[in-house]
């Protein structure tokens, strides 16, 4: 691990020491990233309420910089500008090179169209029937491990053979024992919960985004 990453994480337990015990699992979580990243493999999210929103929010990190700003590289960059000139060198110059994740709590015509004509609980184990691969990853955000369209898509997922990852909460619930892997935050009301998966999801992102990039 590098220098730069091994900080980053120190200080974070520093400032989260309620979060200790739950060092080894969120570490586990980011080489679970890692390595399927590394491999050509994809990240999918699902989840619901302020889940969904954060759902969301991890996407955004891994599509484009977090705390680096990570250039596309130069043969892209040398392409661009080859084929386009002046406008293809600026473009190539303002992108930055991405992490391939997928939010499936954003595509409303197919959630609805899903939830009229099937199952509402099964709208995210179908996107995950449609795009997900063995290597890949899905993340479940459940604050009380209950969502049972959470669930769905975890089943799914672990069926298809994706490395499969619970946030949650309280007792973790169904989630904690369907996920490959649990991180059940130490706290029972809702939004002490999320806040917890605030942190701890900047800190996944951190972690993958410093070992990937040596920028």
């Amino acid at each position: 691990m590098k220098e730069r990453t091994q900080n980053f994480i120190n200080a974070f337990f520093d400032r989260h020491s309620d979060l200790l015990p739950l060092k080894e699992q969120i570490l586990e979580a980011c080489e679970t990233l890692i390595t399927a990243f590394e491999g050509g493999n994809k990240l999918l999210l699902c989840g619901n309420g302020g889940s969904c929103a954060d759902c969301d929010h991890i996407a955004g990190e891994f599509l484009k910089g977090f705390l680096l700003k990570r250039p596309a590289n130069a043969d892209f960059q040398k392409e661009m500008a080859e084929k386009y000139g002046d406008r293809g060198a600026e473009i190539a110059g303002k992108l930055q090179q991405g992490l391939p994740t997928i939010s499936l709590v954003t595509h409303s015509a197919a959630i609805s169209a899903f939830e009229n004509d099937v199952d509402p609980e099964l709208v995210y184990a179908q996107q995950v029937l449609a795009y997900g691969k063995p290597g890949d990853v899905l993340i479940g955000i459940s604050t009380s491990g209950g969502a049972k369209n959470v669930a769905a898509a975890v089943m799914t997922a672990n069926s298809l053979g994706l490395h499969t990852i619970g946030l949650t909460g309280k007792t973790g619930g169904a989630l904690a024992q369907l996920a490959d892997l649990a991180l059940i935050m130490p706290q029972c009301e809702t939004y002490r919960i999320q806040e917890d998966h605030l942190a701890v999801y900047h800190l996944l992102c951190a972690v993958v985004e410093y070992e990937l990039f040596d920028i």
